[in-house]
């Protein structure tokens, strides 16, 4: 193993489309359940089920609406 390499004239992965970022969320345990449980049906990581609602929720621009009860 060489004591440095030269990185200089590398190239991004060509093949990697978007890489994702890692970041720390805290959701309540029943909603992690039901990933959970989504995940268990359709053979798909729960992680997976998580990004890919939110990816639709961006997709069609869906905003938040908040209802407090009085």
């Amino acid at each position: 193993m060489k004591d440095s390499y030269d990185f200089s004239k590398s190239v991004k992965n060509p093949y990697l489309r978007k890489p994702k970022k890692q970041l720390t969320i805290r959701l309540d345990v029943d909603t992690i359940d039901y990933f959970r449980t989504l995940a268990g049906q359709s053979g798909i990581p729960y992680q997976s089920l998580i990004n890919l609602y939110l990816r639709d929720c961006v997709a069609k621009k869906k905003s938040l609406r908040l209802e407090w009860a009085t």
